[in-house]
C-alpha cells in the first residue's frame, strides 16, 4: 500500500510515500496554509507565538472536536523541502522532493508504541490521500476502516493492538 514499518532506535517509525502531480511549492502550500490543511489534516495548526521557525510552540485542535486540543513543537522548518513536528507523542516529518514536473512527498511518523502503527498508518494513508484530492480537485478517498484492516494485514497483529480513540 506504499508504506512501511521500520524500527528506528527504541522506537517505531511507518514511512508513506506520494508522488503528486504538482509542483513542490504547490505541494509546500497545501502543507502549510489553513485554507489548504482544512481540506486534508486533521486537525487545525496554530502558532501562539506566530513563529515559524525550530522550537516554536504549536497547537492542535481537531475541526470535529472529537479529542481536546494538544500542543506540539516545530522541530523543523526549511521552505520548500522539509516540515517537521511534535503531533502529541509522534513526530511528523514530511519530505518534499523534485519528481519531474511532480513532487514525491515522503511522510515519516515516528511512534512511541509499534501498537498503534496500524491505526495511525491508515489515517495518514487516507490524509495523503485527501490531500492529492484537494491539489488534483477531486478524487476518491478511502474510508479509515476499510485502509486499516489492509494496514493490518500488511503490518501484523503487534502492529495493531491499540486501535481508534474512544468517541
Amino acid at each position: 500500500m506504499g508504506a512501511l514499518l521500520e524500527q528506528a532506535g527504541d522506537g517505531w517509525r511507518v514511512r508513506l510515500h506520494r508522488r503528486l502531480a504538482h509542483p513542490r511549492e504547490k505541494v509546500w502550500r497545501a502543507l502549510t496554509e489553513p485554507e489548504h490543511l482544512a481540506a486534508w489534516f486533521p486537525t487545525t495548526i496554530e502558532f501562539p507565538d506566530g513563529d515559524r521557525v525550530a522550537g516554536a510552540k504549536l497547537r492542535f485542535a481537531f475541526r470535529t472536536d472529537e479529542a481536546p486540543p494538544f500542543d506540539g513543537e516545530l522541530l523543523a522548518y526549511a521552505p520548500p523541502e522539509l516540515l517537521e513536528f511534535r503531533w502529541g507523542t509522534d513526530v511528523l516529518r514530511f519530505e518534499l522532493h523534485p519528481d519531474g514536473t511532480g513532487t514525491e512527498l515522503v511522510l515519516l511518523d515516528l511512534l512511541d508504541e509499534k501498537g498503534k502503527a496500524a491505526r495511525d498508518a491508515a489515517g495518514w494513508h487516507v490524509c495523503l490521500d485527501r490531500l492529492a484530492a484537494h491539489l488534483d480537485g477531486a478524487g476518491e478517498v478511502p474510508r479509515w476502516k476499510d485502509v486499516h484492516e489492509r494496514f493490518v494485514e500488511e503490518f501484523g497483529p503487534d502492529a495493531a493492538t491499540i486501535g481508534p480513540p474512544q468517541g
